[in-house]
């Protein structure tokens, strides 16, 4: 095959070569770029793969250009039809950035239709060419004419471009500026190169032009993208920031001192809570009502995060408030639930176990909104649930009524009060930790202080649990009741 090698088509093999260069490459940034939203990703592996076809098809025609024979003609044919298409479908491909770019208030859906049914049409017309000559034909030896109908074959390409400056002109307060400036760019540039090209015995400036402004266009909106990540990295850093300190906070709002009370000896207690997030719904509390009596509380917020937190501040206020006008635990939570259900648009709940402890007898009044049953080891014996009955949740619906009931705390008896998340611990087999594997941990140290024991359930969940992801709060308090005068017995 001979090829004619005339300057000019020298320097357009020059340009040819150093745009499919580039464009591979681009190729391969688009792909290894750590920081590019998928969709962006894909959008320009699949601009430049139609650019690459573009050229490289252009290239081929020019070689082929000029050589007899019918299985040249055969193949310049296929080749010139690749080439057209894949200039349509880069143009397509433009418009349809500006487009989402542009995003207009109305008619984004069709106008994404009316630029398919242009690539659609501007298809049939190639095929068309191939039978007809409509756009361009080959003489006898294969070299390549434009037709009378020529024009045509730029008809999508034009309703495109019109589209184009229309939605970057009307929507132009939507775009960044540096965008807008590559968009025009892209545009004008191929336009001008049109011009040249016609004044410098067809050197090829128009695909100069097309991987140029292709190139500034996508570096600028990699830009934008890395700057937008940046942006998001230093929010997100903020956020960290913001909710270890709400973490702190919400730490510092339970009793986190041990020994809590050290000038009182009936009693020995500890507490602990685990959340699955920086900020959890579970809370524990524990207060004096007064002299002789001690409340107990253990209670878990529906959902998780920030929201949980702050309905777990508005829960644990109200029921300390009520507990400590002296109310009996049912009352305490038909008033808590009562005020909660007042102003609860956000439909949460939360469920409470609420207990009064008598100092001086030992007698424990309890009431349960639908939490977790309470395990209670009496003197000398062994951890076992205390299967009481349930109430509706707080903040499921006013005017609900609820029950209590009577426990007795004999001097060395204890009470364990938890959240499901101990419960409901779950290990890469989704297998549940369980109210039987709890009670047996508990049994493992049933001799030992408060805090020995809530550490050995602590490692028996946290065993059980293996690298699997902690899904939900986990939250404990263990109280040893020693009573007056059985022995001095301080809080850790």
């Amino acid at each position: 095959m001979d090829i004619n090698m005339t300057w000019g088509n020298f320097i357009n093999v020059i340009i040819i070569a150093v745009g499919l260069g580039v464009c591979g490459l681009s190729v391969m940034h688009v792909s290894s770029g750590m920081h590019i939203r998928p969709e962006v990703k894909k959008y320009f592996q699949l601009f430049f793969s139609m650019i690459i076809i573009y050229i490289a098809m252009h290239l081929t025609r020019q070689m082929m250009d000029g050589q007899a024979g019918n299985g040249v003609h055969i193949a310049i044919m296929i080749v010139t039809f690749i080439e057209f298409l894949a200039s349509g479908f880069v143009a397509y491909m433009i418009s349809m950035l500006i487009l989402f770019v542009t995003n207009p208030d109305k008619g984004k859906k069709q106008t994404g239709l009316y630029y398919l049914v242009l690539l659609g049409i501007h298809a049939v017309l190639l095929l068309i060419s191939q039978f007809t000559d409509l756009f361009y034909y080959f003489d006898s030896v294969n070299t390549y004419h434009r037709s009378s109908g020529y024009i045509l074959s730029n008809l999508a390409s034009i309703f495109l471009l019109i589209s184009n400056i229309v939605l970057l002109i009307r929507y132009r307060d939507r775009v960044d500026r540096r965008l807008a400036i590559a968009f025009w760019i892209y545009i004008i540039s191929p336009l001008v190169a049109i011009g040249i090209q016609a004044l410098t015995s067809g050197i090829q400036f128009i695909i100069l032009a097309t991987v140029v402004s292709a190139i500034y266009m996508y570096f600028t909106i990699i830009l934008l993208q890395t700057e937008r990540y940046e942006a998001q990295q230093k929010e997100a850093n903020r956020l960290d920031t913001e909710l270890s300190m709400a973490t702190r906070i919400q730490a510092d709002t339970l009793p986190n001192i041990f020994p809590a009370f050290p000038e009182r000896d009936e009693f020995n207690i500890y507490a602990s809570m685990k959340p699955a997030k920086e900020v959890g719904g579970d809370f524990y509390d524990f207060f004096l009502i007064d002299e002789d009596h001690l409340g107990l509380v253990m209670a878990d917020v529906s959902g998780k995060g920030v929201p949980a937190a702050l309905f777990m501040m508005i829960s644990k206020i109200l029921v300390q408030n009520y507990a400590s006008m002296g109310l009996e635990p049912k009352d305490v939570l038909q008033n808590v639930n009562h005020q909660i259900c007042k102003n609860n648009r956000e439909d949460m709940f939360v469920t409470v176990w609420f207990g009064s402890l008598n100092l001086k007898t030992g007698k424990l009044m309890a009431g349960n909104a639908g939490h977790e049953y309470p395990v209670l080891k009496k003197p000398d014996g062994h951890f076992e649930l205390i299967k009481d009955k349930h109430g509706m949740v707080i903040g499921g619906m006013d005017g609900m009524k609820y029950s209590q009931y009577e426990l007795q705390m004999d001097p060395g008896a204890k009470l364990f009060i938890y959240t499901d998340g101990v419960a409901e611990a779950t290990n890469a087999e989704n297998e549940l930790f369980g109210t039987e594997r709890m009670v047996h941990a508990l049994n493992l140290a049933d001799n030992d202080s408060p805090k020995e024991i809530l550490e050995m359930v602590d490692a028996a969940v946290d065993s059980f649990v293996g690298d699997a992801p902690q899904f939900d709060d986990l939250t404990m308090l263990c109280i040893e009741f020693v009573g007056r005068g059985e022995q001095s017995a301080k809080t850790e």
